[in-house]
């Protein structure tokens, strides 16, 4: 609107600007009083155009810059507001990053922790086998105690039914 305003305000000073020159080749021709006149009516009329152009032309130039100054005010709020945002986030991934270093260490202590265990618990099926081992021993010998233990009852049975025969044929 600002560079149609100036065209228009150009073009308006050209026309007056060769009306005046028609003017004056007209007056130096003789120009009639009535003509004269009437170019002088039509240049005022052009001048308060111009005026009026001119006039709109500022109006306009200081909508543009208020405008303009409106627009600046608003990208630095919005400026503002993101490196505020930004900060934020920044302090959020700080605080993120030191929750995370926490628990890899939590994660690390637990590895170990649980590598400890595995060597333990290696330990304890160590001993379990041994265990086994020997309990399955002691069960074959007391199996074989029992046997021995029923083999024993068997005898011990047969020697009171001998003697049980002999002391009665002894006697009489």
């Amino acid at each position: 609107q600002l560079s149609e305003a100036k065209a228009s305000l150009s073009l308006a000073q050209t026309r007056h600007v060769l009306q005046l020159q028609q003017a004056k080749a007209q007056m130096n021709n003789m120009v009639p009083k009535k003509q004269f006149e009437q170019l002088q009516t039509s240049l005022r009329e052009e001048q308060c155009k111009a005026q009026q152009l001119q006039e709109n032309l500022h109006r306009q130039a200081e909508q543009t810059c208020r405008q303009l100054v409106r627009t600046q005010e608003e990208h630095e709020r919005l400026l503002q507001a993101a490196v505020k945002q930004a900060e934020g986030l920044e302090h959020n991934l700080r605080s993120a990053e030191a929750v995370l270093a926490e628990k890899v260490a939590q994660l690390e202590d637990v590895q170990a922790q649980l590598s400890r265990n595995k060597l333990l618990i290696e330990d304890l099926r160590e001993e379990n086998r041994g265990f086994s081992m020997a309990l399955q021993a002691a069960e074959l010998k007391q199996k074989s105690t029992e046997e021995k233990n029923q083999l024993l009852e068997e005898q011990a049975s047969a020697l009171k039914q001998l003697v049980g025969k002999i002391t009665p044929a002894s006697l009489s």
